[in-house]
């Protein structure tokens, strides 16, 4: 899995009959054998237009998933091939595509297709005239199977580039259900206060560290900013800070990371904060859900169901795993940061638009999540209640699509990567600089300074 820049993985909608948003417009489902499917997308599920044949028309997927999501990934593209006669083949770039796409296209060979997982690589890309814009018949079926935030996020300038081929929830926050019974907590936090009350109490009832935070790893550190600065300052302030049209040292940052302190700060909550710094994504969730574990919380996105899975193999996600919305904050409404990963074409080969078409269908987005071990989800809005394969997962897609125009795409996403997406620099620095010597005024000084150099 890739966790770095996979901070998005998973949406869905699996929910109450009340809840459900519409019937899937797919012919049939996948094989319980895992294989391909032999259903032929209909002309309602790819917006008016269905699929056309490409007996023998090869083309190229450049993507960033390994593992359990390429497997998934490439039931996908296989359905499609035997659907349409193309010969589609994936390579996986890991976490190095942008770069990899910047070589290529500056080689003049392309992909025809490629999977990015950051709006700025579309944007930089659309505006460097190397993509290619959706076709009307990409454009209809995005709009007829997803909310229009989804075309917001996949188009630059006006035009859209990019389909999304699976999103994440990064509000979830997951938390050991044995730790909550020892405790007595009969139930989840709604607000900061509840969630703050909560975290003493099972201080109180002998768990070293209630909540466990993986700073190692200075990308989880940005997620938590922006949960609670979203829900401190506002969505508009939120869309402003993500372009650097306000500066990191304004009142609003300072409020958030003051809240923020009031977990970072506290060791009865977090243990020791140099140990936090040494603690990474995947140790975070182990510690929350392994035998003894010293902790009891673990925030981060969606994916942790997954990790739980790979990590401590004995702890059921939905009996001994579950998760709670990021708490509000000053009464905030709900809302959802999470992302995505969007396919864009840059040739003309016809496979490469129709591939497009296909991935923005119900059917595919059910292939997609199909697979509990890839956590795969989808903001496909036509997916029916049963194309997920547990509750648990379904229930994360399910706020996001919920969400509506209260979601936004992760902040740290969205800047240039020297700021937002760099070991080492920017952001992820200066949070993990944070979190261990809590000095807000140093943070938001480094914050601003770095932002500025990499927003020029």
């Amino acid at each position: 899995m890739r966790l770095q820049r996979r901070k998005l993985v998973a949406l869905g909608v699996l929910m109450s009959a009340s809840a459900l948003l519409a019937t899937s417009c797919s012919s049939s489902s996948t094989p319980s054998g895992g294989g391909s499917t032999t259903t032929t997308t209909t002309a309602a599920s790819s917006g008016g237009s269905a699929l056309p044949k490409l007996d023998g028309q090869a083309f190229s997927v450049l993507g960033p998933w390994t593992k359990d999501e390429q497997a998934t990934f490439q039931k996908v593209l296989d359905n499609f091939n035997t659907k349409t006669g193309a010969k589609g083949t994936y390579t996986s770039g890991g976490d190095d595509v942008p770069t990899i796409l910047g070589t290529k296209v500056a080689g003049g060979a392309p992909p025809d297709v490629a999977v990015v997982a950051s709006p700025g690589t579309v944007e930089k890309f659309a505006k460097g005239g190397n993509l290619k814009p959706a076709s009307p018949a990409v454009q209809a079926a995005v709009a007829a199977n997803y909310g229009p935030l989804w075309t917001t996020l996949g188009s630059v300038d006006g035009k859209l580039y990019g389909v999304y081929a699976d999103a994440s929830n990064k509000s979830t926050v997951w938390y050991n259900t044995k730790d909550y019974q020892t405790a007595g907590v009969s139930s989840e936090p709604k607000n900061w206060d509840e969630f703050l009350k909560t975290s003493k109490t099972l201080a109180d009832s002998g768990v070293k560290a209630p909540i466990s935070v993986g700073g190692g790893d200075g990308w989880t550190l940005t997620d938590w900013f922006e949960n609670v600065y979203i829900r401190s300052a506002g969505l508009d302030n939120y869309d402003k800070l993500t372009k650097h049209q306000i500066p990191w040292t304004d009142a609003s940052v300072t409020k958030a990371l003051t809240t923020l302190k009031q977990v970072f700060a506290d060791k009865t909550l977090i243990g020791d904060p140099a140990t936090a710094l040494q603690t990474s994504f995947t140790q975070s969730v182990a510690n929350t859900f392994k035998p003894d574990a010293p902790s009891a919380m673990v925030y981060e996105a969606s994916f942790v169901a997954t990790q739980i899975k790979q990590e401590v193999p004995n702890a059921k996600v939905g009996t001994d795993a579950k998760y709670f919305a990021f708490p509000a904050v000053d009464n905030s409404k709900p809302t959802v940061v999470g992302g995505g990963d969007a396919v864009v074409a840059f040739t003309d080969n016809p496979a490469a638009q129709a591939f497009q078409l296909y991935m923005a269908s119900p059917e595919a987005a059910k292939l997609m999540v199909s697979s509990e071990g890839s956590g795969f989800a989808s903001a496909n809005k036509n997916l029916k209640a049963g194309d997920y394969p547990t509750p648990t997962l379904g229930q994360v897609g399910a706020d996001i699509v919920n969400a509506g125009d209260q979601f936004r795409f992760d902040m740290s996403d969205q800047a240039p990567a020297a700021f937002g997406g760099t070991k080492g620099q920017g952001e992820w620095k200066d949070l993990q600089a944070f979190l261990g010597n809590g000095d807000i005024a140093a943070a938001q000084a480094a914050l601003e300074a770095d932002a500025a150099a990499a927003f020029k």
